[in-house]
């Protein structure tokens, strides 16, 4: 099961930065690529949100400990 907290961990960090981004870009603080669609579109920011969210539950699912007399 190590191998599934570690995919966890690595997924759920790739989804919040993921996020950010497409937060940054929705809200129009991130202009990069200059030739995004999703600059300055408020629908990102909050599909960005989501996937930020998500990501952080993947990382605490994934750090947690499971209590196995470690």
């Amino acid at each position: 099961m190590a191998i599934m907290r570690r995919a966890f961990l690595v997924i759920g960090t790739l989804a919040v930065l993921m996020g950010l981004l497409w937060v940054g870009q929705g809200l129009g603080l991130i202009r990069w690529p200059a030739s995004s669609f999703m600059l300055g579109d408020p629908r990102w920011a909050i599909n960005g949100s989501i996937t930020a969210l998500i990501g952080i539950g993947l990382v605490w699912f994934g750090a947690r400990d499971r209590g196995r007399g470690k």
